[in-house]
């Protein structure tokens, strides 16, 4: 295969998992990883890397016109906890990165577009068990706003210009390849490092805090997928639910106690915790699985498993 892809943001916490598999599936000489800045890791130094502001249409321009690119995956935003922290900032790079790469594809400089969503599109009066793929969207946070408008904005681009856009909602996403990123789902990532570390971890969530996850194998799996998937398959052009495992705080820690039997977990919510309840406790993926054949393979014994083996290498 010798499609040429682009990847904006990939030294983040997806990006950096996304651009490997990718690849190991592409050739490294077909992927382009590109972020903010050049750090010294795998990303950057065992393939193609350039810097590139998301905000810098002509700067994606040219990258997109000196390796003949056809499909993109923008995985460049500011996520829900930081977003808060700075409003103005969010709304700006979460929407313009998208603009500029939607109008790159009406111009027909791409074939095809990732660009993901998350469970943020959705608020408190959104129903909170297996939240339907179309239901109420009343999202409370910068975030969760920018997400709702991108998706509205893929559907008007894919409508009307004719645009391959595609698109998941990402559920919390946990890994142990990369540190947190600054999300509300990120205490079910730390408590895997603090588990190991310390012994002890002390959570911003409430210990009955129900929220959608998934292990990050899957969630790169999916977007492959769905991206892999005949057009005609792609049915939803705002965005998909994706569905792995739903839990809470006290839950995960009981999994990992079965195997750090004295671990211990405290709880002091923290502004993260009104996120936390806008968001829904469990999702119905099932137009994902539907239109492109979307099954996760990860539950939360297999998850803990592969997150305290893998960690304790790197520990």
């Amino acid at each position: 295969m010798s499609t040429k892809i682009l990847i904006i943001g990939a030294c983040g916490q997806i990006g950096t998992e996304l651009t490997h598999q990718l690849r190991n599936l592409y050739g490294n000489e077909n992927v382009i990883a590109t972020d903010i800045r050049k750090l010294n890791n795998e990303v950057v130094n065992d393939g193609i890397f350039e810097v590139l502001n998301a905000l810098d249409f002509n700067q994606i321009e040219h990258i997109i016109e000196k390796y003949h690119v056809e499909e993109v995956y923008l995985m460049a935003a500011l996520l829900s906890a930081t977003a808060e922290k700075n409003p103005a900032f969010a709304w700006d790079l979460n929407m313009n990165s998208l603009f500029h790469v939607l109008n790159l594809a009406k111009a027909k400089k791409i074939k095809k577009v990732f660009w993901p969503s998350s469970i943020a599109v959705f608020g408190p009066t959104t129903p909170r068990e297996n939240t339907p793929q179309f239901t109420i969207m009343e999202p409370t946070t910068v975030y969760g706003i920018s997400k709702q408008s991108g998706e509205r904005w893929c559907e008007y681009y894919h409508n009307i210009f004719g645009v391959d856009v595609r698109s998941v909602r990402y559920p919390g996403l946990i890994s142990w390849s990369t540190p947190p990123g600054g999300g509300t789902t990120d205490y079910a990532v730390d408590i895997y490092h603090k588990a190991l570390s310390d012994g002890k971890f002390e959570c911003f969530l409430s210990e009955e805090t129900r929220l959608p996850m998934m292990y990050m194998d899957d969630a790169i799996r999916a977007t492959i997928e769905i991206m892999q998937a005949p057009a005609e398959k792609i049915k939803i052009r705002s965005s998909y639910n994706l569905s792995g495992v739903s839990f809470t705080p006290k839950e995960i820690a009981a999994e990992i106690q079965k195997h750090i039997p004295d671990f211990t977990i405290s709880y002091k919510p923290d502004f993260r915790q009104k996120i936390a309840d806008s968001w829904p406790g469990s999702i119905d993926d099932s137009s994902a699985r539907q239109d492109w054949n979307w099954k996760h393979q990860f539950n939360m014994n297999s998850m803990t498993v592969e997150m305290l083996e893998n960690l304790k290498k790197s520990i």
